[in-house]
């Protein structure tokens, strides 16, 4: 009898809302156009986020890659990357 695998748990994201987007941009000190070019985000899209829209999973996940510090970006790289 096989054992099914193990779910792998989804690790916790660095940047999960305009208001933590915001504050990792100003620690930076970089503008919106610097700082959401990133992860292909126009200066208005990047301000309607920090303006409280809800940021989407995808844009969540890019700016972790992008932000997080690199042993954290590659848990996320490695999570994405798993077999389904």
């Amino acid at each position: 009898m096989q054992s099914k695998p193990k779910a792998i748990k989804a690790p916790k994201l660095f940047l999960t809302t305009g208001e933590d987007a915001l504050a990792q941009r100003k620690k930076l000190a970089l503008n919106q156009s610097e700082f959401w070019s990133r992860v292909a985000i126009g200066q208005s899209g990047g301000s309607r986020y920090e303006s409280g829209r809800k940021l989407p999973r995808p844009v969540q996940l890019l700016l972790h890659l992008a932000y997080a510090p690199e042993a954290q970006a590659a848990t996320v790289l490695n999570y994405l990357r798993r077999p389904s």
